[in-house]
């Protein structure tokens, strides 16, 4: 059978735009589009151009009078309300920000159902991953939270449970804090320490509430991780929970805040490292869920050198052709960057050297070390969490 992939987007996703001297510019977004274009991968599946989600859609994961907030503050920026979190240094107020950030929600319900419902195989939404936003306000850049909503989604149109992996810099807060006490969704967030950076969440401790111990899990990060030891906390944590959870449906967070060069954060893993972890993925929902799988962005602050290279090879690997990082990046692509933005592209789809690759990883069945910060922090969740699964923290 022919695999099927659907992708989000419209050179109107750019109007998510918090002004020029913000860290999130939408010029990422329209260099991944161009990119991935330009390399042939968008010809390869089937490209989704969504409405702006409704009121009713926004309520199953907001307060409406947020959503109202919301409204006011996108006809009038000057009347945005900080105790909702607008108007903020982190989610400014601009003209048509409702509009802007309900498409991107819409998008991603529009793949929920499409890969519920069998229509596709994949559904990739780069524009989406906007995990911090609350219930009652916004949050971290983020004004909406289309996982939130497209999660629900799939519970109120069957889906018995629903795995969401975050690979994302910063702890994946909004949506944990929606489903915590719900026992069919399982949140996964690999992410910093947040003794070191924002939200300043998701310890191992935190498991789920009442109802849905073991439900939460969370690897807190050291500072400085890097490729191997990155790759190693997933392989130690993610698969072997996801299968015990055995998901009808696999949401991912792909945030590329992780990259060494990110200017918000501290880890240093490459865009090998990335693509590695994304075809991971790709293939835990092939193996768990008959490959339902709705793969989404999220972070990321190196606007040319990282996201268009890490958020195309997602695509790829979700349209089934990926990208070697020996990859040339198309002139013509490296030609607009210097007309858009004065300076130099990468020229190859990868950061290491042929002779670095592949990256080894020490598999966590041949021991940890509790001298290792990091092997400290993969084993306090697995501590935590791998009982509730009844699984043996020390060597499944």
């Amino acid at each position: 059978m022919a695999h099927r992939t659907s992708v989000v987007w419209d050179d109107v996703f750019t109007a998510y735009d918090f002004g020029p001297d913000h860290p999130m510019g939408p010029v990422r977004l329209d260099l991944t589009t161009r990119l991935a274009r330009s390399l042939g991968v968008l010809d390869r599946v089937d490209v989704r151009a969504p409405d702006v989600a409704s009121d009713e859609l926004l309520a199953t994961g907001h307060d409406p009078g947020y959503v109202e907030a919301v409204r006011a503050a996108s006809l009038d920026p000057s009347a945005a309300d900080p105790n909702r979190g607008l108007g903020t240094e982190d989610d400014p107020a601009f003209a048509g920000m409702h509009e802007a950030a309900a498409r991107i929600v819409q998008g991603t319900v529009d793949l929920c159902r499409e890969v519920w419902e069998g229509e596709t195989d994949h559904g990739v939404n780069y524009c989406g991953g906007l995990h911090h936003a609350m219930p009652t306000h916004a949050s971290g850049f983020c004004i909406y939270n289309d996982i939130t909503v497209g999660i629900r989604w799939l519970l109120e149109h069957g889906a018995e449970r629903v795995a969401y992996v975050d690979v994302d810099v910063h702890h994946g807060d909004g949506v944990e804090r929606a489903f915590w006490n719900d026992p069919r969704v399982l949140t996964v967030s690999l992410h910093e320490s947040g003794r070191h950076i924002f939200p300043g969440t998701g310890w191992p401790g935190d498991v789920g509430g009442p109802d849905a111990r073991g439900s939460a899990v969370n690897v807190a990060l050291p500072p400085g991780t890097t490729d191997a030891s990155w790759l190693r906390a997933i392989d130690a944590v993610v698969p072997p929970v996801v299968r015990a959870f055995a998901p009808d449906v696999l949401v991912t967070q792909h945030g590329c805040d992780t990259h060494l060069e990110d200017p918000l954060a501290h880890l240093a893993v490459t865009v090998d490292a990335q693509r590695r972890a994304q075809d991971e993925l790709h293939t835990l929902a092939h193996d768990v869920c008959d490959g339902r799988w709705v793969a989404l962005g999220g972070g990321g602050y190196e606007l040319v050198d990282v996201v268009p290279r890490s958020w195309t090879h997602l695509t790829a690997i979700a349209a089934h052709v990926p990208l070697e990082p020996s990859t040339p990046v198309p002139e013509e692509w490296r030609e607009h960057v210097r007309h858009l933005l004065g300076r130099e592209a990468p020229w190859r789809m990868g950061d290491l050297p042929a002779d670095r690759l592949p990256i080894w990883v020490q598999p966590w069945q041949m021991g940890h070390n509790p001298d290792h910060p990091l092997d400290r922090s993969v084993f306090a969740t697995r501590q935590a969490v791998f009982p509730f699964h009844g699984l043996d923290p020390w060597f499944d």
